[in-house]
């Protein structure tokens, strides 16, 4: 479907959410992340040394290139950055699933070092303009809550914060930021 006829749609269906004796509609996400679609600049900063106080950050630039799969909600993210000073190359593929049902997004991420799909999904939505997704895992031998958020979407730039927390929640420590750009 068009952007143009996709916009109209959702015109439509939020003025029939608002007649007299209509329930509320549930919010469709299925289009939240079609703004990732195509080809980006990454500027990307990594803090390696996680969850201990640290602050040397590692500066990266590269590509980053989104795609649908098969005209559906899915789609799959291809990264790519590079730091020269270290010689350091960071991979990475992220699949992004929507449920209609549940209104929610899975982001499974791939390590493309050993050819794994991680099953353990990062899960949430968008609220506006800004996307929160959550799980729980492992570091270093501790379980801890990962969480990715989504903001500063325009059609030419886009900001990605990754934060882990080991308290349950209660404090994040910010350890990737990506910046994209058109």
């Amino acid at each position: 479907m068009s952007r143009r006829r996709h916009r109209f749609a959702a015109i439509l269906a939020g003025l029939l959410c608002a007649l007299p004796g209509r329930s509320a509609c549930a919010r469709d996400g299925a289009h939240d992340f079609d703004f990732l679609l195509g080809d980006w600049t990454a500027h990307a900063r990594q803090l390696p040394d996680r969850l201990n106080g640290s602050h040397d950050w590692i500066a990266f630039e590269g590509t980053e290139h989104h795609s649908r799969i098969l005209r559906s909600n899915t789609n799959l993210e291809e990264f790519e950055v590079y730091n020269a000073d270290k010689r350091i190359r960071l991979h990475a593929q992220t699949l992004r699933l929507y449920n209609a049902q549940t209104g929610q997004w899975s982001m499974y991420l791939t390590d493309v070092y050993s050819g794994t799909l991680d099953g353990n999904p990062l899960v949430g939505g968008f609220d506006g303009s800004r996307g929160e997704f959550f799980r729980q895992t492992q570091y270093k031998g501790r379980t801890i809550l990962m969480r990715y958020v989504w903001f500063n979407i325009s059609p030419k730039a886009a900001r990605m914060e990754q934060s882990y927390s080991d308290d349950g929640g209660k404090s994040w420590e910010l350890n990737w930021v990506c910046e994209l750009s058109r």
